[in-house]
């Protein structure tokens, strides 16, 4: 191999270090989408904290993060399986497990406003 072979596999990585050509770090992505969110821009948040979960799996931050943004979005089995995730990953994370009982009440909740419609309709068809 020639010197100028050499010196490009040296210089190669060292420039793609110094200009950015690397992926972003997990911590750089869950602080973006933490203020995504804090803007209301859900959609944006959710990209980013999907982004940290690719990058690392075992994060029960990125994982709960995610759930909030799944629930603020309306999607709820996706919420689910995120905070389970997150729970499975941190089952002593206070925060998580405070994000995920909140989510089962209010999911109990709107499911007993359901039956309440439901019961209400069916008296008026009576």
């Amino acid at each position: 191999m020639d010197k100028k072979a050499l010196l490009l596999l040296f210089l190669l990585p060292l420039f793609m270090l110094f200009t950015r050509c690397t992926s972003p770090p997990p911590q750089s992505q869950l602080h973006f989408g933490i203020l995504a969110a804090q803007r209301n821009l859900w959609d944006e948040a959710i990209f980013r904290w999907k982004k940290a979960v690719q990058l690392e799996p075992d994060s029960s931050s990125a994982h709960n993060n995610l759930a909030v943004a799944y629930e603020k979005k309306g999607l709820w089995e996706e919420a689910r399986k995120e905070y389970e995730i997150a729970l499975e990953l941190n089952p002593k994370n206070e925060y998580i497990q405070t994000n995920y009982e909140r989510f089962k009440q209010r999911m109990e909740e709107d499911d007993k406003d359901e039956d309440d419609e439901n019961k209400n309709k069916k008296k008026k068809k009576q």
